[in-house]
């Protein structure tokens, strides 16, 4: 802390995409209660886009943002190259002369990273997600709340020795994501269809584009969900965006970077009701600023959706909400639907097959709760 009581912070939460956005809150509300401290963020690059917009340096929530490429380390193995990157790393995390550094990552990487840091101070869990990382802290902290975006709260407060209550995550705006957004929407002066820009964005029902209804708004599903466990079958998306299709609503799906064969699914599945839409992380926080609905699993599409404050219907199996759903805080009961069967328990155990409870939740349900949230919307 320097003379003016001005803190250096370090953020350690490397990835992934729901982690990073679950980790925000406590960031924003770190950033609202001390606009002029320095905090930074130790993040895989894939991920800055949620931090930090296309081109700039600094973010609504960091000061800046330390890129950590532990997937590059994997690829390089133990190697000369692998070892100068990571010396690098700890060369620029040593020059941000932190006072305090937190992990909310609670991994033995993130953990090495911390340390490498060398802040005056190093919070972390006393019992992190893998055990072994809590040698590498200064001091650790007992985790008494139950969803995971308050957990981080209470790190960040051991790590400032203040109160931090959850903020309101703002996100970044890039300009040309936005630009990209208007084409896929339709917001043009006089533009009334959505224009394909390749073939990963034709209609798979036939080939041309989809009129916009709803004066523009539309829907967003994400049917991937990191492991087969927490997806709802693709069939049930499509038999969803097809229902809402008929009410007058346009249905987006969210294609993954890895492929859009979820999405192409979904589409067919539709009858060619839906669009599938490949997007970067800049792309789907323009997308869904606009939404009027989201609809997916425990996946980082739905975190994001939450942050930006969209209407989301939630499909849940085995991770339980209550932990990892959507953040409803006072006063936005309406805004959220979670589906969950009685029967479904918490298992991480990364099966390929949809969960049994996850597999109960029919189109039906999906759809009366969706219908029932963009109803509230409109009549708001």
């Amino acid at each position: 802390m320097n003379a003016s009581g001005q803190m250096r912070v370090l953020i350690v939460r490397v990835g992934a995409m729901g982690d990073v956005l679950h980790a925000m809150p406590a960031v924003a509300g770190l950033r609202k209660a001390h606009p002029d401290w320095r905090i930074d963020w130790a993040l895989e690059p894939r991920w800055r886009d949620l931090l930090v917009a296309e081109g700039e340096v600094s973010g609504p929530l960091v000061d800046s943002v330390i890129p950590v490429r532990t997937r590059e380390w994997k690829r390089l193995g133990l190697s000369a190259a692998m070892v100068r990157d990571v010396l690098g790393l700890r060369r620029t995390l040593r020059e941000g002369r932190y006072d305090v550094c937190v992990d909310l990552q609670g991994s033995v990487r993130s953990g090495v990273i911390g340390w490498m840091a060398g802040a005056q101070r190093f919070v972390g869990a006393e019992t992190p997600r893998e055990r072994p990382a809590r040698f590498f802290y200064g001091e650790t902290v007992r985790v008494g709340a139950r969803h995971v975006i308050e957990q981080g709260c209470e790190l960040v407060e051991a790590g400032v020795g203040e109160r931090i209550l959850p903020g309101r995550v703002e996100l970044p705006r890039d300009s040309g994501a936005e630009a990209w957004c208007d084409g896929v929407v339709g917001q043009r002066q006089g533009q009334t269809q959505i224009p394909f820009g390749n073939d990963n964005q034709k209609n798979q029902g036939n080939g041309k584009g989809l009129d916009l209804g709803r004066d523009g708004r539309f829907v967003v599903m994400a049917p991937g969900a990191g492991w087969g466990a927490k997806e709802w079958p693709v069939e049930r998306f499509g038999e969803v965006a097809a229902r809402l299709s008929r009410d007058g609503w346009r249905v987006f799906v969210n294609a993954e970077a890895s492929g859009g064969g979820k999405a192409e699914a979904v589409v067919r599945a539709s009858g060619g009701a839906a669009m599938a839409v490949p997007c970067t992380i800049a792309e789907l926080i323009a997308l869904l600023r606009r939404a009027s609905l989201f609809i997916g699993g425990d996946t980082g599409p739905m975190h994001l959706a939450d942050a930006l404050g969209v209407p989301v219907v939630a499909l849940f199996g085995p991770t339980d909400p209550a932990r990892n759903g959507p953040y409803v805080r006072a006063g936005e009961a309406d805004r959220v639907r979670v589906l969950r069967r009685a029967e479904s328990r918490t298992d991480h155990r990364r099966h390929a097959e949809t969960e049994v409870g996850l597999g109960k939740i029919t189109a039906d349900e999906v759809t009366e709760a969706a219908l029932e949230l963009l109803k509230m919307g409109e009549a708001g």
